[in-house]
């Protein structure tokens, strides 16, 4: 058997979660009623934010290597937020408490206001059938 080689990096993979989010956040502004692509909008939405809070360690992971402690632990602090507002999210959808929904969706929009996405969007629909891979992870793949 071959080795594996990672062609991408946890910034690569993050900042492509992170323009995923604002495209998704920007269909579900669209959204006049709540139907099944609400509900895999906010899904893509939580599960990109816990990708996002996965790649954190390791990021930090070259950097502890060298002794950057501090450098480290700000980062962390930086992006805890991700886990977090994840985990907030998902427990509203499942309540279906629309109103905090979007209280955390604001907190989200807020905290990618950065990131630039072309009007061209090449990030196509990923949040398609991500309710499903929330509510039955280990049939869908």
């Amino acid at each position: 058997m071959g080795r594996i080689i990672k062609t991408g990096s946890a910034s690569k993979d993050r900042a492509w979660l992170e323009k995923g989010i604002v495209v998704a956040i920007h269909e579900l502004v669209k959204q006049t009623k709540t139907d099944g692509s609400t509900y895999d909008l906010v899904a893509f939405i939580s599960l990109s934010l816990k990708a996002i809070g996965n790649t954190i360690e390791e990021s930090v992971a070259a950097w502890e290597k060298r002794d950057y402690w501090v450098k480290a632990d700000r980062y962390r602090m930086e992006w805890i937020w991700a886990s977090r507002l994840s985990d907030e999210l998902l427990q509203a959808l499942s309540k279906e408490d629309w109103g905090n929904v979007a209280i955390i969706i604001a907190q989200v929009t807020q905290k990618m206001s950065k990131v630039k996405v072309p009007m061209k969007n090449r990030i196509g629909t990923p949040w398609v059938g991500s309710w499903a891979r929330l509510i039955r992870p280990e049939q869908s793949h």
